[in-house]
């Protein structure tokens, strides 16, 4: 008689009254806790349905090497020589780590000396430099001095607005006109929007797990900030705290192209699909615009420096020609994809603190905006007027994300994720998912609308529902990286699965294992 779980003779056999199996105690009930149905027949199951067996105390038998005196001696000497060998191993380990200590604290003492040399010359360096300009006369204004524009000098025939700003060109009548059309054609498809049937089912979601997990990123600056899904061809890129962005062939298994050129970690990362170029934002303060070519390569094709702060995110827009940053520097700016010139440049003067996060609407002609002091504002992107605005987070907006039907809106802040009812301007839903100390980094509807993902200390999926119908939690996956931040996550074409990334340099995918697969199918 074993258990039908664990297949060994059960310590304290109990059986369910519905099925008849025999189930050790402990097992069974952690079960019953965790999923309320047998394991085996998958019927709903309870406590009450279980009923103990009692039987005489069961005494294994010893096992051949302790049943006589010469194989004692010989399992006594096996594991002598085993814990002889595990010992002399230890003070290897203990000696290598000895003279890597010694060789580092050397290091230090040595980069301490030539930092203090350093300080002394930087400092005597600034006595002389401030000497020098007391005692030199201070040059004659000429008209032909270039203006200068956020603290860089610009080149003479730019135009100059008030307070040094550069002009913009502007969001022309023609531009306009042709979000409008854009607007007007996806607003009539929604309406006759219609469920994929290859959509990944509830049933399939619940049983999602780590397919696999990729090292995508350097180990001496480990952690994937930001993460983005090209769904026709099913490639990821992931941009890292250590400067680069990497795409990644998820058929495969290969990277196709690691992009460097930021001085700084990447906080956002985009596909613009329809024409092979792919956007990374920077706390370096620039966006670079990354050119794909036939042979798979990426070259750096503009670096746009319009920002005076860390740019915290980017978005494209849905005609896939223009696309948007958006900055601790208070503003957001509006660019044509394929000159690399900003069009307008908008800053809000009641935000004080800087964006960070920020999100077109599927149809085109909204935006929105996460700002650092928990205020989420909506903008109308023809005339650059903010619109609505939605207060009740505690902390820095960290992500938000727009449901394909157009009605719903889901930010995730310190306090956990909030959803939105953008006819009505009102927050209907909260979820309060974590602890206050862990924030809620990354927040992201499918494609159909049907599903949402969240990210922090783990991975939360919902079945999408209405303003009154609940929104169930289907599937919880954890963060295995070990560092308790996942920091961004999206999902893979009809849901197939789901890419995550966290303060490790690793790229997970959650999915079906391959027999389950092939079982959907």
């Amino acid at each position: 008689m074993n258990c039908s779980i664990s297949g060994e003779v059960p310590e304290e056999p109990v059986v369910a009254k519905n099925s008849g199996l025999l189930f050790e105690k402990r097992l069974i009930e952690r079960h019953i806790l965790d999923y309320g149905k047998c394991p085996v027949t998958g019927e709903p199951l309870t406590m009450d349905d279980i009923v103990p067996v009692k039987t005489g105390k069961i005494v294994k038998p010893r096992s051949l090497t302790a049943a006589s005196i010469p194989g004692m001696l010989g399992m006594f000497q096996n594991e002598w020589d085993a814990l002889m060998l595990s010992n002399f191993a230890l003070e290897q380990q203990l000696h290598t780590a000895r003279q890597e200590l010694s060789h580092a604290l050397y290091q230090h003492d040595a980069a301490c000396r030539v930092i203090a040399r350093l300080k002394k010359e930087r400092d005597e360096a600034r006595s002389l430099l401030a000497q020098a300009e007391r005692q030199a006369p201070l040059p004659a204004v000429t008209a032909n001095v270039s203006a200068l524009s956020n603290g860089k000098r610009a080149s003479e025939n730019e135009e100059m607005g008030p307070g040094g700003k550069k002009m913009r060109p502007g969001i022309s009548d023609s531009i306009i006109a042709e979000l409008t059309d854009c607007n007007a054609a996806l607003s009539q498809q929604r309406k006759k929007r219609q469920i994929p049937p290859t959509l990944a089912s509830v049933d399939a979601l619940e049983r999602y797990t780590q397919l696999s997990s990729h090292p995508l990123h350097k180990t001496n600056k480990p952690g994937i900030t930001s993460l983005d899904i090209n769904l026709s061809k099913d490639i990821v890129a992931t941009g890292g705290v250590d400067s680069n962005a990497v795409l990644f062939d998820r058929t495969s298994g290969e990277i196709l192209s690691t992009l460097s050129g930021h001085s700084k970690k990447i906080t956002s990362v985009k596909f613009v699909a329809e024409h092979n170029v792919v956007l990374s934002g920077s706390a370096d303060k620039t966006v670079r615009i990354w050119q794909g070519s036939e042979d798979g390569k990426y070259d750096c094709r503009h670096i746009l420096k319009d920002h005076t702060a860390e740019v915290q995110a980017v978005t494209v827009h849905a005609t896939n020609n223009y696309f948007v940053t958006a900055s601790l520097d208070t503003t957001w700016c509006f660019y044509d994809l394929s000159s690399g010139v900003c069009l307008t440049q908008v800053e809000d003067p009641s935000n004080s603190m800087g964006y960070t996060s920020a999100a077109f609407h599927p149809d085109g002609l909204i935006l929105g905006t996460g700002t650092t002091d928990a205020t989420v504002r909506i903008w109308d992107v023809k005339s650059r007027g903010n619109v609505a605005s939605f207060d009740g987070h505690t902390g820095a907006v960290t992500a938000i994300s727009f449901s394909e039907n157009g009605y719903f809106l889901a930010t995730a802040a310190h306090d956990g994720v909030k959803l939105w009812d953008l006819r009505k301007l009102k927050n209907f839903r909260s979820f309060e998912l974590y602890d206050q100390d862990t924030p809620t980094n990354s927040v992201d509807f499918d494609h159909s609308g049907s599903y949402l993902a969240i990210a922090g200390s783990d991975i939360r999926v919902y079945q999408v529902g209405s303003v009154k119908a609940e929104w169930n939690c289907i599937k919880t996956l954890p963060d295995l990286s070990g560092t308790g931040k996942a920091t961004s996550v999206k999902f893979g074409p009809d849901a197939s699965y789901l890419a995550v990334g966290s303060m490790d340099r690793n790229l997970r995918i959650f999915g079906l294992p391959e027999n389950d697969v092939s079982n959907e199918s």
